[in-house]
């Protein structure tokens, strides 16, 4: 029987991201993804005026702007953002690709479109509404034997699962029973978020039982109860912190053994080549990850192009991002002065996901075994 999608459920079909350029008195400017909300971002901006950008360096307080204080310091000492991050920073750095949870045939062709791309290492979600074994053998038949897979699960095993089908998605032995199958695909290497993070309890067993790297989001939480029990293999970040709390939470996972994979600019190119300038900085990160391939514009002048698995940090100074006209965007012309701009009709998201539950106005059915 069929059923409209309720507000939780409904596909995402846009993003709002705020951008904000800041301008100096000696002519200089410097862009970035506010992370707030536009009269938030304002209000951080106004209270910048007549400082030195100097005084907000790894200031958490003052969000996603702080992309723009690095952009436009290091245009003014003439290094790129990574090099004013690190002594010795990396000069390229793993980006990954994005596919939501897909029929297997249309997950094949996701696949194949980040391979050849240049992608190497693919982040998937798996959910209870498509076979996910059946996904990997589809992926796994189009795809280079050096391209490396993991499961994002966003926690559909855990006790309160919504679904609560025994049969698959119920508690860990449902985990087990599809992670034991994936472990099959040799391109398949890590599971996230198979349960509750506060399901310490859960995360015992599947650490004890699966050779997959396990990995679990870690912002709002103690990173030392994963690293007392070696209860993960890698700390997922997407907060908006992006300053001190970034740089410690990375030396923590650095003197741990325990490396960040990072996600917290997602949805826009400006976002995205600073979150790959702190990839290449801090060397506790390992994968940075964003969907901007699924957008219809990442509101960049230029592309952001991977080769052989890697993504190199721009030589450029500053963080070597522009905002230009991809698809139908307007951000060049609409960031001006010292105040944030939000771009709505760019944002338009076209992936072949929320093409898919929009055409069909329906709550996709429960997968329910093999």
């Amino acid at each position: 029987m069929e059923r409209k999608l309720d507000k939780a459920e409904a596909p995402q079909t846009h993003f709002f991201p705020v951008f904000v350029r800041l301008h100096t008195d000696s002519g200089l400017s410097g862009i970035g993804e506010a992370k707030t909300e536009r009269t938030k971002a304002e209000a951080v901006a106004k209270r910048m005026i007549g400082c030195s950008p100097w005084e907000f360096v790894q200031d958490d307080n003052i969000g996603g702007t702080l992309m723009a204080v690095y952009d436009l310091l290091g245009k003014a000492v003439g290094l790129p953002v990574s090099r004013m991050l690190a002594a010795h920073p990396k000069d390229r750095i793993v980006q990954t690709w994005w596919s939501q949870c897909f029929p297997p045939d249309l997950m094949a062709s996701e696949a194949r479109a980040g391979a050849s791309q240049g992608y190497r290492v693919h982040k998937i979600k798996i959910r209870p509404w498509q076979d996910p074994i059946a996904q990997a053998a589809a992926i796994s038949a189009v795809v280079p034997e050096d391209f490396k897979i993991w499961a994002d699960a966003n926690f559909w095993w855990a006790a309160d699962n919504p679904w609560g089908d025994p049969s698959v998605w119920a508690g860990v032995d449902g985990a087990l029973r599809v992670i034991r199958k994936l472990e099959e695909f040799p391109n398949f290497f890590g599971i996230e978020s198979p349960v509750g993070r506060h399901e310490l309890h859960a995360y015992r067993q599947i650490r004890r039982k699966t050779r997959f790297r396990v990995a679990e989001h870690i912002d709002g939480s103690d990173p030392m109860q994963y690293i007392r029990e070696g209860l993960l293999d890698a700390f997922i970040t997407g907060s908006g912190r992006l300053g001190t709390a970034f740089a410690e939470l990375s030396a923590v996972g650095k003197a741990a053994g325990v490396p960040l994979w990072v996600e917290h600019s997602i949805d826009n190119g400006i976002g995205q080549v600073f979150q790959a300038h702190q990839a290449a900085a801090y060397p506790g990160v390992e994968y940075s990850i964003s969907i901007t391939h699924c957008l219809e514009d990442d509101c960049m002048r230029e592309p952001f192009t991977m080769e052989n698995g890697y993504f190199q940090t721009a030589a450029r100074t500053g963080s070597g991002s522009e905002p230009g006209r991809g698809g139908g965007g307007q951000i060049s012309d609409r960031v001006k002065g010292g105040s944030p701009c939000r771009d709505i009709d760019s944002h338009i998201c076209s992936c072949s996901c929320c093409r898919y539950f929009r055409r069909r106005k329906q709550s996709p059915p429960k997968f329910s075994g093999w």
